[in-house]
């Protein structure tokens, strides 16, 4: 049975709707738009027309500027004796005027061309998506379909997973889905996943648990929008290096080891048949690039969101997750580096984490008189463990109430603090943090902080020379801003600095599914990193073991934080 939506007329009787689209006749073209199918719109991420310091972002903001894929509704002049040109060249011809070069065209789509076009009376619309050298003919269809013209933004994060799914002909989100990365049941950090897929059946395993975990959102978002997935036409993919080579079956084995070369950075225009995403098998899959083993497209997608690299000043950009991401630079240059920093900031290595879901901590409050424990859950439900928000929360408030001293040690000898006592959790059990909680958390930390510190020394920079600093991911928008610097995780710097991105791999991933413009941009912003290989770093393997302190061991680059110390009698002013 045929789903048709507003717009929809498949023997010419619709209207056409507004964007990119284009015609080979000379008739002029009608608008009209297509309705967001009664699903509520959520666009979670900044302005779509503006970096988040306000900067205009070129080529961003117009009506659909170019995305993925374009539709185009052509009129072609039927054969008959004395015009016996081939169905498909005929196509290709017509297509050529339009866009300027003859499409690749499929086998596959050329075996259905010819009853497309008589079923339609010779009036269809082709769907083309990009190629490095120009297009492929992704579909074609009887009568005028310009307004159903759908693409799919993928954040295929290591832990979660987000996609949107986009109306391609007005720009608008239909809907945003979220779900666990099923990756996660064989190993909860990169360096697991990439052991596990050092077989053949380890990496199949491995593919096909990010195939499902995908597909169930595509599907998910589809059923909602009424429509099916095969009427997905392009997705935007924006991962770090290793999710992309578990996606696309590529062997991740040689990211850990030296010289820590992947198999691609830059994958290209694929189709979504031979990898197994359940939407339209012709349908163009564009990855974001990746720079280095563990900067991924998701990185640089965030870099375009926040337009650090178009502005004059210093600027810092830290997406902290199970991979941790650092790019610091501005419009003349940009470095970077990344790791893998493991879970423990998503609970992942702490023994009351939790994942950021219904019932874990996200925010905790220490009296520091009666050393008191107030604190709020996901949900308002009984607490079950401290998510990654939580956890920070957690050791900043110790730190400040001294409990723990600045080495992170416990002031009274004790080896755990108890959070939230077993009668009032939902576990039934006692929510504690221990002593080797604390060193884990603060290794991560640590490893940020000498990350931070061993990129300004190659460039020469402060750390008060920084003039915006970007935290990207849910880790960043949720993250309480006070906490992180207390504990050193984040610079103390002055505070209208700071501006949360919100998930800026998604709204990357976004952006270039709806403009090529976007999409050259990002391949720029690619090309243009110096990144830093860390495993092999000596001043930053210094750095990490003397990093270990809160919220650093020179207090005067955090004064906000000293003095509030100093204001508790656990520092000297």
């Amino acid at each position: 049975m045929r789903n048709e939506q507003p717009g929809d007329d498949r023997k010419g009787r619709g209207v056409h709707g507004d964007g990119d689209h284009a015609r080979a006749t000379g008739e002029p073209q009608e608008k009209g738009n297509r309705g967001a199918c009664g699903l509520e719109v959520r666009d979670e991420g900044p302005d779509p027309a503006r970096g988040a310091g306000g900067r205009k972002n070129p080529g961003v903001g117009a009506s659909v500027p170019e995305p993925l894929t374009r539709k185009v509704l052509l009129q072609l002049e039927p054969p008959r004796l004395g015009l016996n040109q081939a169905d498909a060249d005929r196509l290709a011809d017509a297509l050529a005027r339009v866009v300027g070069g003859t499409p690749d065209i499929p086998l596959g789509v050329m075996r259905g061309i010819p009853a497309v076009c008589r079923d339609g009376e010779w009036r269809v619309t082709a769907t083309l998506g990009r190629t490095e050298q120009g297009w492929r003919l992704v579909t074609v269809e009887p009568g005028n379909t310009v307004a159903r013209h759908f693409g799919v933004a993928l954040d295929f994060g290591t832990t979660t997973v987000a996609a949107q799914l986009v109306d391609l002909a007005t720009a608008n989100v239909l809907g945003t889905a979220a779900d666990r990365n099923g990756q996660v049941s064989f190993g909860e950090d990169i360096l697991t996943r990439i052991h596990h897929a050092g077989t053949p059946e380890g990496l199949r395993e491995l593919q096909r648990a990010a195939l499902d975990t995908v597909n169930d959102l595509v599907d998910r978002l589809a059923r909602a929008a009424g429509i099916t997935g095969h009427a997905v036409t392009a997705v935007a993919v924006a991962a770090n290096t290793t999710m992309v080579h578990l996606l696309l079956g590529l062997d991740p084995s040689r990211i850990c080891r030296e010289p820590y070369i992947p198999v691609v950075n830059r994958p290209g225009f694929l189709r979504a048949g031979e990898i197994g995403l359940a939407v339209h098998p012709e349908a163009v899959v564009y990855c974001l690039p990746s720079v280095g083993s563990y900067l991924g497209g998701d990185a640089v997608g965030g870099i375009l969101v926040s337009g650090m690299h178009r502005g004059p000043e210093l600027s810092l950009f830290v997406d902290i997750g199970t991979n941790g991401e650092i790019v610091l630079g501005n419009k003349e240059w940009l470095v970077a580096c990344a790791g893998a920093a493991g879970p423990a900031l998503e609970g992942g290595v702490v023994r009351a984490g939790m994942m950021a879901l219904p019932g874990a901590i996200e925010r905790v409050r220490i009296d520091p008189r009666t050393r008191r424990v107030t604190y709020r859950t996901i949900g308002n439900l009984p607490p079950l463990g401290l998510c990654g928000s939580g956890l920070v929360d957690c050791l900043a408030e110790m730190l400040l109430a001294g409990i723990v001293d600045r080495s992170g040690r416990f002031t009274d000898g004790a080896d755990r603090f108890t959070v939230v006592p077993a009668r009032e959790s939902g576990t039934g059990r006692d929510i504690v943090i221990t002593q080797t909680d604390i060193a884990n958390l603060l290794r991560t930390k640590a490893a940020v902080t000498a990350a931070l510190e061993t990129l300004l020394d190659a460039v020469g920079c402060r750390l008060q020379d920084i003039a915006c600093f970007y935290a990207a991911g849910a880790f960043g928008q949720h993250l309480d801003v006070e906490s992180a610097i207390t504990i050193g995780l984040y610079p103390d710097l002055p505070r209208d600095r700071i501006v949360r991105l919100g998930n800026s791999a998604l709204e990357g991933a976004r952006r270039v599914l709806l403009s090529s413009s976007d999409l050259r941009e990002v391949e720029e912003i690619a090309r243009r990193i110096t990144y830093f290989e860390l495993n092999v770093n000596q001043e930053f393997m210094q750095r990490f073991a003397g990093s270990r302190f809160m919220p650093h061991t020179d207090l005067d680059l955090f004064p906000t934080v000293k003095a509030r110390l100093a204001a508790r009698g656990l520092a000297t002013a």
